[in-house]
């Protein structure tokens, strides 16, 4: 497993990076068989330091965390304790995908898109920026502006079962994930409510 540590204008000892990878080595041995790339990134904002760990599997699942507390090793403590819950919350489903993976040959390409307003100025970074297209109304009316596109980049739209895209959302933190449905083969969506429960958007209902 390949786990890279940093930290962002703070310098981290040799005893903290050998815990993260320690501990990281540990939940790989337990719940995957396949292999781990894993990116643990330490900060610090005003007087605590925050902790962000991204997890990805050999099998295509996402797993994030994030800490935060008074120094860096509480802060590591806290953002693998969330991913340690997600992961003991989807125990079996998870150890059974990681050593299954049946349907990742049926993973569909698709791209995403970075959008921007066009009175902001283009990301300098972003090779691919298109020049923006003022878009107006018609004369005599308010002038109305549009957002460009700015960046893309290739994705993956697994083909799941809800209860697997359910899983997937949770584990990685993320607010929505687009999914093809094994059961019908359409695109739905599932995504995170501002109540807290999950919601799904089916394209198909029957």
């Amino acid at each position: 497993m390949h786990i890279q540590v940093s930290g962002k204008q703070i310098d981290l000892s040799d005893a903290l990076k050998h815990r993260v990878n320690s501990h990281l080595g540990n939940l790989a041995e337990r719940y995957f068989d396949k292999a781990l790339q894993a990116q643990v990134t330490f900060s610090k904002a005003r007087s605590f330091f925050t902790c962000d760990i991204n997890v990805r599997t050999g099998s295509g699942l996402v797993l994030r965390g994030e800490g935060e507390a008074a120094d860096a090793n509480g802060a590591f403590d806290d953002a693998a304790e969330h991913i340690a819950k997600r992961l003991r919350r989807y125990n079996r489903r998870v150890t059974s995908h990681a050593r299954g993976a049946q349907r990742q040959a049926a993973t569909q390409s698709g791209r995403t898109y970075v959008l921007q307003p066009l009175n902001e100025s283009p990301l300098p970074s972003e090779s691919s920026v298109e020049k923006p297209v003022l878009a107006t109304q018609p004369e005599g009316t308010d002038t109305e502006t549009f957002a460009a596109i700015i960046a893309e980049q290739p994705t993956d739209i697994p083909v799941l079962s809800v209860g697997e895209a359910v899983m997937r959302l949770d584990l990685a933190g993320i607010s929505f994930l687009l999914f093809r449905n094994a059961a019908n083969k359409q695109v739905s969506l599932v995504y995170r409510r501002d109540d807290g429960n999950i919601g799904w958007i089916d394209t198909n209902p029957s």
